[in-house]
């Protein structure tokens, strides 16, 4: 019996909406991440882009266990001595929700060409609404990620 590889032209990209309102980070992040991958696919293949489009909305409303939101740190370089940049999770998740969640998600990806197209699938809002109506997204109920109420 022979292994089905899948062909990047037969594969037929779904799109999801995720509601992220009191969702803890890290467990959103994790089951965005497997789905830009394509690994919830019975033809999963670690070398093909086999993942589906992801919406997140209300990234405003997202939160982090313990004190993550003040100890941890996002950090930026431009290249010049001296002038590496950091910025509170707290703060980054007051002012940029979306840059947040992307940056999260974007470690969880493989990293080179691959990840960079997976990454091109996310897209993250901050508040309920998405301009993606048009391509009929499903809603997806994460139950994996544990809600604090």
């Amino acid at each position: 019996m022979q292994t089905y590889v899948v062909k990047p032209a037969s594969i037929e990209r779904s799109w999801y909406v995720i509601d992220a309102d009191q969702l803890v980070l890290g467990r959103l992040a994790t089951q965005v991440a497997h789905i830009l991958r394509g690994k919830h696919q019975p033809f999963f293949s670690p070398h093909i882009d086999t993942g589906d489009h992801v919406i997140v909305v209300n990234a405003s409303k997202l939160i982090m266990t313990s004190s993550k939101a003040q100890s941890k740190f996002a950090y930026s370089h431009s290249g010049y001595p001296g002038s590496l940049n950091k910025v509170s999770y707290e703060k980054l998740l007051a002012e940029h929700p979306d840059q947040l969640v992307i940056r999260t998600v974007k470690g969880m990806l493989p990293k080179g060409p691959l990840g960079s197209k997976m990454l091109t699938k996310l897209k993250v809002y901050g508040g309920p609404e998405h301009p993606h109506a048009a391509q009929k997204p499903v809603s997806l109920e994460i139950s994996k990620a544990r809600r604090i109420a």
